[in-house]
């Protein structure tokens, strides 16, 4: 049975004492800007290619949307720059060229957040002052601190509504910390330091098969004291087909509380609305749930976030 966000929200007390907790459990130094990707060793990196069992790659991310949708209010421009090629030169070389305007972070397309995306109380992720976010993009803790070599690792999936027998979760649903463990349970998963964490909600599947609609009122996703397990495990990213958190909102005055709790006090990189209906088949086919995972963010200098296609290795 599936939780609802106006049955188990929690207070704004309950959220801050949460806060204050978390923001305890890094352990790397007020220099650290690097966050839960300290878990993310080398050595766990190396025996993390030892989940390719079929050598198949697949994506994780949904396609870069340009059409106006209820959930996506400002879509990606994609122009046209060189000559189409009914008017190519019948002599010789000509470029097809494009160029792509995309807002970063919103509710449609893939993306993953910076550690500086979360402002909370005028601080980011360790303290760092909220003004280290200017006019001309992030001087700390930006996109760039990761996309310069990328994330590589062993991705795991919990597919919450394969636990519970439906095809997603409806909007307002919430994802709690029993969840994540009894996914993991059904599908003989056993979490280890360092792993990158997919959640799935089934809003993917969902928006495909229904339509899109207006995700920022209405939306599945993790109760915020379901970061218990992320912090437990050591977790060093999370990412999910929603955007981790459930609309309306599961703590009281604060309209994002997991992006709060993984973000600014955990340091925890997001992926918000990838798709894992290419992975799902795959993962059933082969009985494991886990597999090597590369993520590439874009190298954009002083960027709160990027557009991201994960490819997941099986």
């Amino acid at each position: 049975m599936t939780v609802r966000s106006d049955q188990a929200s929690i207070s704004a007390a309950e959220f801050s004492a949460l806060y204050e907790r978390f923001r305890q459990v890094p352990a790397w130094g007020p220099a650290d800007r690097r966050g839960a990707l300290n878990h993310l060793t080398p050595d766990r990196v190396r025996a993390a290619a030892s989940e390719i069992r079929l050598g198949r790659t697949v994506t994780l991310a949904a396609p870069i949307e340009t059409d106006l949708t209820p959930d996506q209010p400002e879509p990606a421009i994609h122009d046209m720059k060189g000559r189409p090629g009914d008017q190519a030169d019948p002599e010789g070389l000509t470029f097809a060229q494009d160029r792509l305007g995309v807002n970063v972070h919103g509710d449609a397309d893939s993306h993953i957040d910076a550690l500086c995306h979360a402002m909370y109380r005028k601080t980011l992720y360790n303290g760092v002052p909220s003004a280290a976010v200017t006019v001309h993009g992030a001087e700390e803790l930006s996109i760039d601190d990761v996309a310069r070599d990328g994330i590589a690792g062993r991705g795991v999936l919990l597919d919450i509504p394969r636990l519970h027998g439906v095809p997603w979760l409806e909007p307002g649903d919430l994802v709690t910390a029993d969840d994540l463990n009894q996914a993991a349970q059904a599908e003989r998963l056993t979490m280890e330091p360092g792993d990158l964490l997919f959640v799935r909600v089934g809003h993917r599947r969902r928006r495909t098969e229904l339509g899109p609609w207006d995700a920022t009122g209405a939306r599945a996703g993790l109760h915020p004291a379901a970061l218990e397990f992320a912090a437990d495990h050591q977790v060093a990213v999370l990412g999910s087909d929603s955007n981790s958190d459930t609309s309306p909102t599961a703590a009281e005055g604060v309209s994002h509380p997991v992006h709060v709790l993984a973000i600014n006090a955990l340091g925890l990189h997001l992926l918000d609305y990838l798709q894992f209906e290419d992975l799902v088949p795959l993962c059933e086919r082969t009985g494991h749930w886990s597999f090597f995972c590369v993520i590439a963010p874009l190298r954009l200098s002083r960027g709160t976030g990027s557009p991201v296609n994960p490819i997941a290795i099986v």
